[in-house]
C-alpha cells in the first residue's frame, strides 16, 4: 500500500503531491474538510483530474486531522494505492431520521459479496440516528463483516453535514467503503476517557433516539439544572457533559451526545437511541484522561492488526474532544503517533458520532460519542 497526502485551503491553494506516488494509479481517495469548501466544485474538480482512476470519497468535519495536526477550513486528501486489496463504494440518500435503519440495511446490501474484509462507513451527520444506522449494517452483514467510521461534522455549528462521493458535497447520504480481499489486515478500537459523576438516572420516556423524560421529569430541564450557565449555550454546550448510558440488565455501557433541543415539549435529540429502562449519568471532562483514552484507542488497534506499523491510520474523534482539549487537541494525535512511529500516513476528523466495535476481535459495530476511534489498515 501506497499513500499520498496533500491540503488545501482558500489561501494557500493545494499543496504538491509527493513525487514517488503514481497518481494515476490511486484507486481511493479518502477527503476530509470544511463543509462549505467541499461544496464547491473547483477543489473537488481538482482531485478529480489529479487521480483520474480513484474513487473519491470523504465528508464534512469539525475538525481535520493530518498526521498529528488539526486543522480548521482545510481540506485533506489522502490517496491510496493497494497492491492487491480492490474497493468498492456504496451510496444511499436518507430523507428522514426514521429510515436510518433501512439505509444501514440497504448500504450492506450493495457490499456484501465475497471477500469483503471491512467496511468503512462515513455518514450524514444531523439527519441520522446512527445507532439506528448500525442496526442495519450487523443485520445484513450478520455480524461477520466489521464496520468502523463516524458521523461527518460542521464545526460546532450543527446547522449541515455534507458527504463526498464523486461529486462535491451533498446533505443527507451515507456513503460506505467495502474493502475485499485476503491480504488486508486491519484493525480497530475505541475509547473514551470521560467521568461519570452524579446519580444515575432512569430513561422513563423515549422514542428511539429522542429522550423525554428522566425518573419521571422532563429530560431538558433536569439536563439543564446540572449545566447550569452552559444551558444558555445548548446545544454545542452538551458536546462538554455527554450521558454515559448502561443498558437494563447490562454491563455494557455506550455515551450518547445531544443533537438538538426542543424547547416546546422539553425532549433531547441524541446521535443514538436512548432506551425506556436504560439508565444515564452526566460526564465531565479530564484532559489527561482524554489523551489516555486516545492512546489506548490505538494500542487496541494494533492488537487487532497483529503489528505495529500500519501502513494507513484513520482517526475519528469526537467534536466534544475538541472543544475540552482546546489548544492541547494535538496531543491526542501526538500519543497516536507514538504509538504507531512516523511512517503510518494518519488522516481523519473529528465527527458528531463514532463507529466501531467495542472490542478488537469483535465484529458488532456500535455508535460512540466522545471516543477517539481509530481504524488502521496493513496490506501484507
Amino acid at each position: 500500500m501506497k499513500t499520498a497526502q496533500l491540503s488545501y485551503s482558500e489561501k494557500n491553494n493545494w499543496t504538491p503531491i509527493p513525487e514517488h506516488f503514481d497518481n494515476e494509479a490511486a484507486q481511493l481517495v479518502l477527503v476530509f474538510g470544511n463543509r462549505r469548501m467541499l461544496k464547491k466544485n473547483e477543489p473537488f474538480a481538482y482531485l478529480q483530474q489529479l487521480f483520474p482512476k480513484a474513487d473519491i470519497a470523504g465528508c464534512s468535519t469539525s475538525g481535520e486531522i493530518a498526521g498529528e495536526n488539526v486543522f480548521d477550513d482545510h481540506i485533506i486528501a489522502t490517496a491510496i494505492q493497494f497492491d492487491s486489496t480492490l474497493t468498492e463504494v456504496a451510496e444511499v440518500a436518507i430523507q428522514s431520521m426514521e429510515e436510518s435503519y433501512a439505509v444501514g440495511q440497504k448500504i450492506a446490501q450493495k457490499l456484501n459479496k465475497k471477500g469483503l474484509k471491512h467496511v468503512l462507513v462515513l455518514s450524514e451527520g444531523l439527519n441520522i440516528n446512527g445507532s439506528e444506522l448500525t442496526k442495519g449494517l450487523n443485520e445484513v452483514l450478520e455480524n461477520k463483516v466489521p464496520v468502523t467510521g463516524g458521523l461527518a461534522g460542521d464545526q460546532a455549528e450543527f446547522a449541515e453535514t455534507v458527504i463526498v462521493h464523486n461529486q462535491p458535497g451533498r446533505s443527507n447520504i451515507v456513503v460506505a467503503i467495502g474493502f475485499f480481499g485476503d491480504n488486508l489486515q486491519v484493525g480497530y478500537g475505541s475509547m473514551g476517557g470521560w467521568d461519570s459523576f452524579g446519580v444515575d438516572r432512569e430513561v422513563t420516556r423515549s422514542t428511539a433516539n429522542i429522550l423525554y423524560e428522566l425518573d419521571g421529569q422532563p429530560a431538558l430541564e433536569l439536563y439543564k439544572r446540572y449545566l447550569g450557565d452552559h444551558a444558555t449555550r445548548l446545544p454545542a454546550s452538551a458536546l462538554l457533559f455527554p450521558l454515559n448510558m448502561t443498558f437494563n440488565n447490562s454491563e455494557t455501557s455506550v455515551v450518547r451526545t445531544v443533537l438538538s433541543v426542543n424547547e416546546n415539549d422539553g425532549s433531547m435529540v441524541f446521535a443514538g437511541d436512548i432506551p425506556t429502562g436504560s439508565f444515564v449519568r452526566l460526564m465531565k471532562a479530564s484532559f489527561d484522561r482524554l489523551i489516555d483514552g486516545a492512546s489506548d484507542a490505538a494500542e487496541m488497534s494494533l492488537t487487532g492488526l497483529g503489528t505495529d506499523q500500519p501502513d494507513l491510520a484513520i482517526l475519528i474523534s469526537c467534536v466534544g474532544r475538541k472543544l475540552v482539549l482546546k489548544q492541547r487537541v494535538e496531543e491526542e494525535l501526538e500519543t497516536i503517533r507514538a504509538a504507531f512511529g512516523p511512517k503510518t500516513s494518519i488522516t481523519g476528523f473529528y465527527s458528531y458520532g463514532e463507529i466501531c466495535p467495542l472490542k478488537p476481535f469483535d465484529v458488532h459495530c456500535e455508535l460512540h460519542n466522545q471516543t477517539m476511534t481509530v481504524t488502521v489498515f496493513k496490506e501484507s
